[in-house]
């Protein structure tokens, strides 16, 4: 298996997520479960089984936190003074009609509504070794789209 890419603040999120649902939502589901059970018959008890199927998935996202954790690397692009696009880099590009700005990060911390792009997006890719001034060409469905890198962060 490869590694996954996670960039600093990504992985403080993640560390945070785990974190609470290690304590906060694991004493949550446990209560929750004493509580079913205190009703009596467990085989009938739709309490019972459903804060049975909340603790499996919580304790789900628990194992798989720990193993992104664990395999992953962590980068951190952001204020190394570099000129050049890697994994952690704020860019503002212009695309001929407006400027954007994209963060991006690891797969498993892209989220496009926050700008935050995946390093395996084409538009990443095509963003990545550039500097300031470059262009980058991206291919989409609806054609070529020409960026050009105005800053790197």
């Amino acid at each position: 298996m490869s590694k996954r890419i996670l960039t600093k603040e990504g992985l403080d999120k993640l560390q945070k997520e785990l974190e609470i649902l290690k304590t906060v939502e694991r004493q949550k589901v446990a209560e929750r479960i004493q509580t079913a059970k205190e009703l009596g018959d467990l085989s009938e008890n739709a309490e019972y089984s459903e804060a049975k199927e909340q603790q499996a998935l919580n304790e789900n996202r628990v194992a798989e936190i720990e193993d992104i954790i664990k395999n992953s690397e962590v980068v951190d692009g952001s204020g190394t003074g570099s000129e050049t696009i890697t994994i952690g880099s704020t860019v503002t590009v212009n695309n001929g009609k407006e400027d954007r700005i994209y963060v991006i990060v690891g797969s498993n911390e892209a989220d496009p509504l926050e700008g935050k792009i995946s390093n395996e997006s084409p538009m990443a890719i095509s963003f990545m070794g550039k500097k300031v001034g470059e262009k980058a060409s991206v291919t989409t469905p609806k054609g070529t789209i020409e960026y050009k890198i105005k800053e790197v962060k």
